[in-house]
């Protein structure tokens, strides 16, 4: 299992672990979707962190499984549409505790989040463009804005934690120590309040956005499975495995 959960106090406690990088193989995004929606629904959790342990938060989706059967590709997206709508759509606020990096997928999870919370050493990024795909602007969209979240997706070079506080796409930043704690206690005060006047508060909050994330997301899906599709594809995912340079037709 590439994640676990704890409940305790109404606080559910989703740790992201699956070695070395924690990316999601195409099966754990359909089962973390499954696992988020059924806390939102079960009545014990008032709040849900997700956090990871190891190097980072979350990269995405595993290039390497992908890259040996390039036919998953369908269910990856589909998979990661469930994550992220899970997340958006639970019944209970989402807050994320981001460390290290947070790449492609890993930006879809914190930018559905109701809440961020990042440590010091975070970074950022969609690097899907050296990949062979595109993804998750949405998500950065709605974290950093349009101008930041363009220059991420079109150069594949990160931000910082302090950059991405700037742009108030995160609530704090704290030293990587503080992390865990600094996000379970605003878990726990969003616990101690009524559960009804929460729901309502998110369902609220989530209808005057201008864009609808799941709506924008399944859009920006058409992209990628094209481009997936395509040679330019092919080649970026052989580079990236192999270690090497793209090569690309002018």
């Amino acid at each position: 299992m590439a994640f676990s959960v704890a409940l305790e106090n109404g606080i559910a406690e989703l740790v992201i672990d699956n070695p070395p990088v924690n990316a999601f193989a195409t099966r754990h995004w359909g089962e973390l979707a499954e696992r988020i929606t059924a806390l939102g629904k079960g009545g014990e959790a008032r709040v849900i962190v997700i956090r990871a342990e190891g190097r980072g938060f979350q990269c995405g989706v595993d290039v390497k499984e992908l890259a040996k059967d390039g036919t998953l590709i369908v269910q990856a997206n589909r998979g990661c549409y469930d994550l992220f709508g899970a997340i958006y759509d639970c019944k209970v606020p989402v807050i994320s505790a981001v460390h290290g990096y947070c790449l492609g997928g890993g930006i879809g999870i914190a930018g559905a989040s109701d809440l961020v919370i990042c440590s010091e050493d975070a970074s950022f990024g969609l690097p899907e463009i050296d990949r062979g795909a595109l993804g998750a602007a949405t998500h950065a969209m709605r974290m950093f804005g349009m101008q930041e979240a363009r220059r991420m997706l079109l150069t594949g070079e990160p931000i910082s934690a302090a950059e991405a506080y700037r742009l108030g796409g995160v609530l704090q930043v704290v030293p990587a120590e503080e992390l865990r704690d600094t996000a379970m206690a605003l878990a726990g005060k969003i616990a101690s309040k009524s559960p009804k006047a929460v729901e309502l508060a998110k369902w609220s909050l989530n209808g005057i956005e201008l864009l609808d994330p799941k709506e924008s997301y399944r859009y920006e899906q058409g992209f990628t499975f094209e481009l997936y599709t395509s040679p330019d594809s092919q080649e970026s995912r052989d580079a990236f495995v192999e270690k090497r340079d793209s090569k690309f037709d002018e």
